[in-house]
């Protein structure tokens, strides 16, 4: 039985401009079972990441992800939409 796919928005800190979306949509996109990511840049302040996923990733491997694209910092989510 496959479960229909479920948005959750996470707020992250530190992405200023289309090069940061860029490289924290690359980065998430990559994790299993993430079939959209939708950024909501807030330049210098707390920006919302929109996940559509089946499950939602384990925050470490958010942080992770999101470490990987630069200095990025997760501050809370996953929150359903």
């Amino acid at each position: 039985m496959n479960t229909a796919p479920t948005t959750y928005s996470y707020a992250v800190d530190g992405l200023t401009c289309a090069h940061c979306v860029s490289a924290v949509s690359a980065e998430l996109s990559a994790l299993p079972g993430v079939e959209a990511v939708a950024v909501e840049l807030v330049p210098g302040g707390v920006s919302t990441v929109t996940l559509t996923t089946d499950t939602p990733p384990a925050p470490q491997e958010i942080a992770a992800a999101l470490d990987d694209a630069g200095d990025y910092r997760l501050l809370a989510g996953p929150e359903p939409r």
